[in-house]
């Protein structure tokens, strides 16, 4: 066999894919190429986050191989539609399992939540340092939304997969300080083989809001306009958000402005045309130009988890609104969010507070002033915290830790 390569990332989403857990990694990619590592990545074929014509299965961009495997892609709206996708993925993974022996470490991510066993077993055969990316902690995410049930077939073979890959894995990344005490917790590792890597959002500078070519100007008419931009699934808390739009329903000040993807984007869509709501648009996924239009033109921008998920997840879009110094109007429970709006980023509540909520949004359209120093608040913590170079530097860092600070030098399996 020929000399290992450094690295190989395995995931379902990536370039030239535009979703978030699509970019993270390609991000991650390239600054570990930039830094002297011989990188590769094996993922899926791209079908519903790509713009163009169709690209191919096998290319080298940017210096790295990329290996794109065709699999069933059912609509993921539907819980039978997800589970399908994922392990016909996995499964496709577990037929080139080969091409991780090429590689001194893989760097595997939670989703689809039983990919990382397919990476664990690699671990096994090929003596491949293993580096498990949590982005979502399953079954909990499933359980504490009711989509599962505790100690049902599936919940066991999470169970069990989690088993094997915390104990195996060298590496394992969070993406908060809440979700690395519940992993500590729960998964019963080593806290030295835990880490926190926030994910971030590419800096593009601060948007002019009163561009002539945005289109999202006679959207919201020059009203105070509270957006939500991303997943609508079932760890986010719409009910607490739809609440506080009835209750700002005839405000003739306040609009709110939504766009992304998720399960419970249709049913807000239908009880907010069933209501006779008008000062609400809802737009299917955002990227590129019109995603910068959308934060462009936001006063405050919501954020929320529902009750429970704390250290399950991380809203990633709250990375992009304060890279544009969008104050954060939080729904979740305490957690390095909530921190940060308390150091001046914004607003919280808890669950089920729609009142609340909404006179939190009255007291900002009210208060320019405060407004802009929060705006100035999450411009600065985004700058210190989660710009790309500081997310990815941190996983060069653990890269030169696990494999030697030379990156390049190569071994036999």
């Amino acid at each position: 066999m020929k000399h290992r390569k450094d690295v190989l990332f395995l995931c379902q989403f990536f370039y030239p894919e535009y979703i978030s857990s699509a970019q993270l990694p390609y991000d991650t990619v390239r600054a570990l190429k930039e830094a002297g590592f011989s990188v590769g990545a094996l993922c899926g074929y791209p079908q519903e986050y790509l713009d163009g014509a169709d690209i191919p299965a096998r290319e080298e961009v940017d210096g790295v191989q990329i290996h794109r495997l065709k699999y069933i892609q059912m609509d993921r709206k539907g819980f039978l539609g997800r589970i399908v996708n994922y392990f016909s993925f996995t499964f496709m993974v577990l037929l080139h399992l080969y091409e991780i022996a090429r590689y001194r470490a893989v760097v595997v991510y939670s989703n689809p939540p039983i990919l990382p066993w397919i990476a664990s077993w690699a671990k096994v055969l090929f003596g491949t340092k293993l580096i498990f990316v949590s982005y979502d902690l399953y079954p909990e995410v499933a359980t504490v939304t009711g989509t599962l049930r505790e100690g049902n077939m599936i919940c066991r073979l999470m169970n069990h997969i989690n088993k094997c890959v915390y104990r195996r894995a060298d590496r394992v990344v969070s993406l908060s300080t809440e979700q690395r005490e519940y992993i500590l917790r729960s998964r019963k590792i080593a806290g030295d083989r835990v880490m926190v890597i926030p994910n971030w959002y590419p800096d593009q500078g601060v948007q002019p809001r009163d561009s002539q070519s945005n289109r999202f100007r006679d959207v919201v008419g020059g009203r105070f306009t509270v957006s939500y931009f991303g997943n609508m699934g079932t760890m986010q808390d719409m009910k607490t958000i739809l609440g506080a739009i009835r209750v700002l329903r005839d405000d003739p000040d306040v609009f709110f402005l939504f766009a992304g993807h998720g399960n419970k984007l249709e049913k807000l869509k239908r009880i907010t045309q069933e209501e006779g709501i008008q000062n609400v648009a809802i737009f299917q996924f955002l990227h590129g130009q019109d995603f910068m239009d959308a934060l462009a033109i936001s006063d405050c921008a919501l954020v929320s988890l529902e009750k429970g998920a704390t250290g399950l997840c991380v809203p990633s879009k709250t990375y992009s609104y304060m890279m544009q110094g969008i104050p954060l109007l939080a729904i979740m429970d305490e957690c390095d969010i909530v921190r940060n709006i308390e150091s001046g980023a914004g607003l919280w509540v808890r669950n089920g507070e729609p009142e609340k909520l909404a006179d939190n949004i009255r007291s900002l359209r009210a208060d320019p002033q405060r407004l802009a120093a929060m705006r100035e608040t999450c411009r600065a913590i985004y700058l210190e915290k989660y710009t790309t170079p500081i997310g990815t530097g941190k996983y060069v860092s653990l890269f030169r830790q696990l494999l030697g600070p030379e990156g390049t030098k190569e071994t036999k399996p």
